[in-house]
């Protein structure tokens, strides 16, 4: 089962987040050598588009490193709300996970271009 989270975008402003796969068990780092990662984000599990595609990168594969990405111009162009994501990794067999579930706010932007 993925792990549950809530994030918040500033409209009109970069977002970054990181995140750090470990074992359950062990706590110890996961590599995720060779592995890709998608995410997106929705208005409803329903939707027919994504509101955006959330570019991922393995920044650290040995520590299980995955940063998420929107730049402002991107940010700028969704509407303030809440929105469902996730993100799923697939490894080198073709094997899809989800990892990371949620909510993610996009707060409005007071300063307009």
């Amino acid at each position: 089962m993925a792990a549950y989270t809530e994030l918040y975008i500033d409209q009109g402003a970069t977002f970054t987040n990181i995140i750090n796969l470990s074992d359950d068990v062990t706590n110890a780092n996961i590599n995720i050598s060779g592995y890709t990662v998608t995410s997106q984000m929705r208005r409803s599990y329903y939707s027919q588009n994504a509101s955006a595609n959330i570019e991922c990168t393995i920044t650290n594969p040995n520590t299980g490193e995955i940063t998420m990405y929107l730049d402002s111009a991107n940010t700028s162009n969704i509407n303030a709300g809440r929105y469902l994501f996730d993100l799923k990794i697939t490894d080198p067999l073709n094997v899809t996970t989800r990892i990371l579930e949620g909510v993610i706010t996009v707060t409005p932007s007071v300063t307009k271009p």
